[in-house]
C-alpha cells in the first residue's frame, strides 16, 4: 500500500469515526466523539500534506477534552491562540486559513455555548473545513465533513422545530450540567 492510500484510509476511518457524532444530544458524548475524530483526521491531514488542517484537527482534540472539564476563559483563549499560531505559521496558501478559522470558532462555542448554538457554530465551522478538504484533495475528508454539514444542518431543524413545539431537546443534558455544578433538580425534573 502507498502512503498515499494509507492516508486515504485515514480519512476513511475518521469518516466512520465521526459519521454518528451529531446524532449525540449529550454534548459529554458529542465532545469524546469529536475528540476521537480529530485526532483520526489530523492524521490524515498530516499525511496528505496539509499540516496546518492537521495541527488545527490535533489541537481541536486537545481543545475538545480540556473543554469536558473547563469552562475556563484562560484555557479557551489559549487554545484560540495555538490554533492561530501554530496554524497560521505553517500555512503555505489561503485556503488553509479556513480550517484554521474554523477551529478558533468552534473552540470558542465548545467553552462559551452549548445545545443547539453550540451545533449552529460547528455547522459553520464545518463549511470551512469542507473548502479546505476539497482543495486538499481529501476523499475521506470531503466525505465526512460534508457528512457532518448535511446532517449537522438537519438535527439543528430538528432540534429547533422541537424547541418550538415546547419539547427541550437537550433537557436531560441540562438537568446533568446543573446537577455536576451541584445545583439541585427540582423534583420531578429529573432526567
Amino acid at each position: 500500500m502507498t502512503l498515499y492510500g494509507f492516508a486515504q484510509g485515514m480519512g476513511v476511518l475518521a469518516f466512520l469515526v465521526g459519521i454518528t457524532m451529531f446524532f449525540n444530544r449529550n454534548d459529554r458524548r458529542f465532545k469524546q466523539q469529536l475528540a476521537t475524530y480529530s485526532a483520526i483526521i489530523g492524521t490524515h491531514y498530516f499525511l496528505m500534506g496539509g499540516h496546518s488542517g492537521a495541527i488545527s484537527a490535533w489541537l481541536s482534540a486537545i481543545r475538545t477534552l480540556a473543554a469536558l472539564r473547563t469552562r475556563s476563559l484562560w484555557v479557551m483563549w489559549l487554545f484560540i491562540a495555538l490554533t492561530l499560531g501554530l496554524g497560521l505559521a505553517n500555512a503555505h496558501h489561503l485556503m488553509e486559513v479556513l480550517p484554521i478559522c474554523g477551529t478558533a470558532v468552534s473552540t470558542w462555542a465548545l467553552f462559551r455555548t452549548s445545545g443547539l448554538t453550540t451545533r449552529c457554530v460547528m455547522w459553520c465551522s464545518t463549511c470551512c473545513w469542507v473548502a479546505h478538504n476539497i482543495w486538499l484533495g481529501s476523499i475521506g475528508g470531503s466525505l465526512i465533513e460534508g457528512s457532518f454539514l448535511l446532517m449537522n444542518g438537519l438535527n439543528i431543524i430538528r432540534f429547533y422545530r422541537l424547541q418550538r413545539r415546547g419539547i427541550d431537546p437537550f433537557r436531560v443534558e441540562k438537568a446533568l450540567k446543573q446537577e455536576e455544578e451541584g445545583g439541585t433538580l427540582p423534583s420531578g425534573k429529573a432526567g
